[in-house]
C-alpha cells in the first residue's frame, strides 16, 4: 500500500488539506495527517509534525502551507525517505523548491490531488 503524510491536513472538509486526505484514503494509500492542532482527520491518526510518523519511508509527501513554514520544515521532511515532494498551489515558491532539491528530495510543484487522477470538486 503506497504512502503519503499530507502536511497542512485540515478537520475542514472545504479545505483542499482534508479533501486530499480523502482522495488519498480513497485511491488506496496509507495516510498520515499532519496537524499540530488536530488528533484525528477523516478517521485517520493526526501527527503533530513529520517527524511524528511513524515510517521512516513514504512514497510521498504533499504540502498544504504556506512557504514560509514549508520552509521551516522541508528539512524534516528531507530526514525520511520520501519518493515524491508536492507542492500544491499557494504552498510552492522557488525557495522551497530549491531547498527541497538541495537536500535531495524530487520535488513537483503541483496538485497532487490531480496527480493521482483526481478533481478536487469530486470532495466538495
Amino acid at each position: 500500500m503506497p504512502s503519503i503524510a499530507i502536511l497542512g491536513a485540515s478537520t475542514d472538509r472545504s479545505k483542499f488539506g482534508n479533501k486530499a486526505v480523502r482522495v488519498f484514503a480513497d485511491r488506496g494509500y496509507e495516510v498520515y495527517p499532519v496537524n499540530p492542532k488536530a488528533d484525528e482527520i477523516e478517521g485517520w491518526k493526526a501527527y503533530k509534525s513529520i517527524t511524528d510518523v511513524p515510517l521512516n519511508e513514504l512514497d510521498m509527501v504533499s504540502f498544504y502551507l504556506p512557504p514560509p513554514i514549508g520552509l521551516k520544515v522541508i528539512d524534516e521532511v528531507a530526514k525520511k525517505t520520501v519518493k515524491e515532494v508536492w507542492l500544491n498551489p499557494g504552498a510552492e515558491s522557488d525557495e522551497l523548491m530549491e531547498r527541497g532539491e538541495e537536500l535531495g528530495l524530487t520535488m513537483i510543484a503541483a496538485c497532487s490531488i490531480v496527480g493521482v487522477g483526481s478533481s478536487p470538486s469530486d470532495y466538495d
